[in-house]
């Protein structure tokens, strides 16, 4: 499918192996129409939290990238924020699940939640 409107791009890399993931998720759905939505909103005990969840929709403003089949779309909001930040997947006895490397993040909290 060609996409006719031209989004602005963001500077989130997303890492083989959380592609991989994101790719296998949607295919247990039977959905090749989702887009990795990453973002940031006010919460948590630091200032902000991140939001990352599969999205069927492109809003105004949005930048998108393409990894290799998998688009990751970012909020005109949340650029900014997350500019550099590294989404990966992983899978071991220790630790499970996507994590989010961002060097814009200036401090945690506690529960390693939310970030300012």
């Amino acid at each position: 499918m060609t996409q006719t409107t031209a989004h602005a791009t963001h500077g989130v890399e997303l890492t083989d192996a959380a592609a991989a993931k994101v790719k296998a998720l949607m295919a247990a759905e039977s959905r090749d129409d989702l887009r990795l939505r990453l973002g940031v909103r006010p919460g948590g005990c630091s200032g902000l939290i991140y939001q990352l969840y599969f999205d069927d929709a492109v809003m105004d403003g949005d930048a998108e990238r393409d990894f290799d089949g998998v688009k990751v779309v970012v909020d005109k909001m949340s650029v900014p924020y997350l500019d550099g930040a590294t989404v990966d997947f992983h899978d071991t006895i220790d630790r499970q699940g996507f994590s989010i490397d961002n060097p814009n993040a200036q401090g945690t909290c506690a529960c390693g939640e939310s970030f300012h």
